[in-house]
C-alpha cells in the first residue's frame, strides 16, 4: 500500500495573479514528467490533486502520460495565506518561518499550522482509506505538515521540501513515511529551495 505525495514543480510567479492561479513554468512541466518513475508505484493509477492550478497542471501531465485521469480535492490545498496574498521572497520566507515556529498562532492572518495539518492529514487519510494506493499532487508546506504527522514529530520547517517538485512515499496502512523528501531531478539542477 504505497502512496506518493508529490509537490507541484516550478511555477510562473506573477504578483498580479492570485497565488492559487499560478501555472507551471516550462522547467516545471519537464520536472513533472520526470516524476513519472515515482508515480508509477501506485497500482491503482489514482491521481488526486489540490484544486490549485499548479497542482492540477502537474496531475494532468502525469495522468496523460500514464493513460489515466485525475480528480481534485480542495482539502489538499496549500496553507491559506489569502490574508496577505503575494509577498516578496524575503518577507515570504520570514512569514513561513514564523508559521512553522508558532503553529498554534495565525501569523499575519494565515491559516494556523495546526489547522492546516489537521486538514491535510484528514484529507489524505480519507483518500487512502480504500486502498492506500494513490498519488497525491499538492504543495510543500502542507506536505511538511503531513510528513510531521507521518513521522510522529512536532511541526517544524526542517521537514519542508528541498525544492518544488519533491516527493515522499508513505504507507497509509501503518501511517509511516518511507524516509524523507526526494527532489525530482532534472539535468542541470542547482540546489535551492524554491517555495510556492
Amino acid at each position: 500500500m504505497v502512496s506518493v505525495f508529490l509537490t507541484h514543480p516550478e511555477v510562473v510567479v506573477d504578483p498580479s495573479v492570485p497565488v492559487e492561479s499560478w501555472g507551471l513554468t516550462e522547467v516545471g512541466r519537464r520536472r513533472a514528467l520526470a516524476a513519472l518513475p515515482s508515480v508509477r508505484l501506485p497500482r491503482s493509477g489514482r491521481i488526486v490533486s489540490s484544486v490549485e492550478r499548479k497542482a492540477v497542471e502537474t496531475a494532468d501531465l502525469l495522468a496523460r502520460a500514464l493513460g489515466t485521469t485525475t480528480t481534485a480535492d480542495a482539502l489538499l490545498g496549500e496553507i491559506d495565506r489569502s490574508a496577505t496574498g503575494y509577498l516578496p521572497p524575503t518577507e515570504f520566507e520570514e512569514v513561513v518561518d514564523a508559521f512553522f515556529a508558532r503553529p498554534t498562532e495565525s501569523v499575519r492572518g494565515w491559516e494556523r499550522a495546526v489547522d492546516a495539518q489537521a486538514r491535510i492529514v484528514d484529507a489524505v487519510r480519507r483518500l487512502t482509506a480504500d486502498s492506500g494506493d494513490l498519488t497525491i499532487v499538492s504543495h510543500g508546506a502542507v506536505g511538511a505538515l503531513l510528513l510531521a504527522d507521518l513521522q510522529r514529530v512536532p511541526i517544524t520547517r526542517a521537514l519542508d521540501q528541498p525544492g518544488m517538485g519533491s516527493v515522499v512515499t508513505f504507507d497509509a496502512g501503518t501511517w509511516r513515511a518511507h524516509g524523507g523528501w526526494q527532489r525530482i531531478p532534472l539535468d542541470g539542477d542547482r540546489t535551492g529551495t524554491g517555495r510556492d
